[in-house]
């Protein structure tokens, strides 16, 4: 974590003005001549030269007693902070960094007394503390190094007692030291953190699309299986259907189910997943990465007091961890295959494109356009070829190949229907044919009718098998040689769409 390397740790709450006090009938004014005294929780040793500032510590395990828990926290070698007791688990970064920020800070903290008595720190609720935090750190030298140096090991136990209710401070004190001090009120904010609290709450997230390489989940009533191609950042449906999936959907449905967090953590055993209806979930899901052990995520409903209550167990290899989880993770996996299918309604490589040819429907004749350049890679060089002959506007083509090649359906219908007839789509419906060097078809695009109730849409057929509805604003078709051939205007978009 960035923040283990925090500055030299103190009691935060700032000096001057008026400063507050407790006596035995409630607080009162302290002298603002009374000094504020600046304890430091981990004094830097001495550099030896006058003017050097100190390294700061490097926190390496934390002790936190508070609401009845005792939670230890280690710092793992890549600076990331997790729970070793009284289980293993990964720590909640923004809680830790919230615990670490209070302990590297510098203000000054008011002295509230001096010598105590035992009625004293009753009073102040530090006789049974609070909470209490043991900090252990090490002082770096040159390097870095000294963690396993004894003389530059430091370890600290602050101690917190109650809320001052008159300015919301926070009575504390340390082992060691006999003195109270009134820290200011985010220090029991961020140091009075039971184990729950302290835990990360991401039960189903650390799932990343291209770290993965299948996705298999069973639901009820369906499921779906996705494959991702090696190499690339494309996935394929496999199941139940095979067609090409939507990247960014594979990718949001990943990052939906990270935002589901864990409300809470039974204890897991055989009979609690039981009772919870783990052994039959409602969705079982298994997420195979690239290198490690697959995820199993199975997710579950019970009913309790007429609420639905959904409980998650992830595993992975030997760990495995059960957590109730909102509602809404059930949505976030149980989707319907027709969300996941990639929506463009044409799949080809533009780079592959060597001849199209335009279809304007209406018995009038194609017009097939040519790639005049080479096969060496230089520019394009595109060409009318029929009806007539002659130099194609570059930008013009260009522009309805980008077109054709980011159109994408607003939603699907029949699939393999038997008559296309009745949707409009046949071979003397107007579109385009896209081929290769080699006269190979690489994608074909019928526009039908318009759809029902719907304005702007119609009906389309493109590489997949389905009924497609598609928006044709913006979509301008040519319905003459002489709307792609240079010196022409462009055609009015009314007049290029035809009927």
């Amino acid at each position: 974590m960035g923040k283990g390397l925090v500055t030299v740790v103190a009691l935060a709450l700032g000096a001057g003005g008026l400063a507050l006090s407790a006596c035995s009938d409630g607080p009162s004014l302290r002298s603002a001549e009374a000094p504020a005294v600046s304890e430091k929780l981990f004094a830097p040793a001495s550099t030896g030269t006058q003017g050097t500032k100190a390294a700061a510590p490097v926190f390496t395990r934390i002790s936190v007693r508070a609401q009845g828990d005792t939670t230890e926290l280690a710092r793992e070698p890549d600076g990331k902070w997790s729970i070793v007791a009284p289980v293993k688990a990964r720590a909640e970064a923004a809680a830790v960094e919230a615990l670490l920020e209070t302990l590297g800070s510098t203000a000054s903290s008011p002295l509230v007394k001096d010598t105590p008595t035992d009625a004293d720190l009753e009073k102040y609720g530090l006789k049974s503390p609070v909470f209490s935090v043991t900090a252990h750190a090490f002082l770096p030298d040159a390097s870095g190094g000294g963690e396993d140096v004894p003389s530059r090991q430091h370890t600290v136990t602050l101690h917190g007692g109650v809320e001052n209710m008159f300015d919301g401070s926070v009575y504390v004190r340390r082992d060691g030291d006999s003195k109270v001090y009134a820290a200011q009120g985010s220090v029991r904010w961020s140091l009075d953190k039971d184990t729950f609290a302290l835990r990360s709450k991401e039960l189903l997230g650390e799932l990343e699309a291209n770290e993965l390489t299948l996705i298999e989940v069973r639901a009820q009533e369906r499921g779906y299986v996705l494959e991702h191609e090696a190499g690339t950042t494309k996935w394929r449906l496999t199941k139940p259907v095979a067609e090409r999936a939507d990247e960014a959907r594979v990718t949001s449905l990943l990052k939906n189910l990270k935002e589901y967090r864990a409300l809470s953590f039974p204890a897991d055993s055989a009979q609690t997943r039981k009772k919870l209806g783990l052994e039959s979930p409602l969705i079982d899901a298994r997420f195979t990465p690239r290198s490690g052990e697959p995820v199993r995520i199975r997710l579950a409903r019970v009913m309790e007091d007429g609420a639905p209550r959904i409980h998650a167990l992830r595993e992975q290899g030997p760990d495995a961890v059960l957590g109730e989880v909102p509602e809404g993770a059930l949505s976030a996996l149980d989707v319907d295959v027709l969300e996941l299918k990639d929506k463009h309604v044409l799949n080809f490589r533009r780079e592959d494109v060597r001849r199209v040819v335009f279809h304007p429907g209406n018995g009038v004749a194609p017009i097939t356009l040519v790639n005049a350049s080479g096969m060496d890679g230089g520019s394009e060089s595109w060409q009318v070829e029929s009806p007539r002959q002659g130099k194609a506007q570059h930008f013009r083509v260009v522009s309805l190949l980008r077109v054709l090649g980011t159109l994408k359906a607003t939603s699907f219908g029949e699939a393999r229907p038997k008559n296309w007839a009745k949707y409009g789509i046949g071979d003397a419906s107007r579109g385009a044919v896209l081929l290769g060097a080699d006269g190979r078809e690489l994608a074909r695009l019928w526009l039908g009718g318009e759809v029902p109730d719907a304005s702007g849409l119609s009906y389309a057929r493109g590489s997949g098998p389905e009924v497609m509805e598609v928006s044709v604003e913006g979509l301008v078709l040519p319905s003459r040689a002489e709307d792609l051939m240079e010196g022409a205007p462009a055609p009015a978009p009314t007049e290029a769409r035809g009927p």
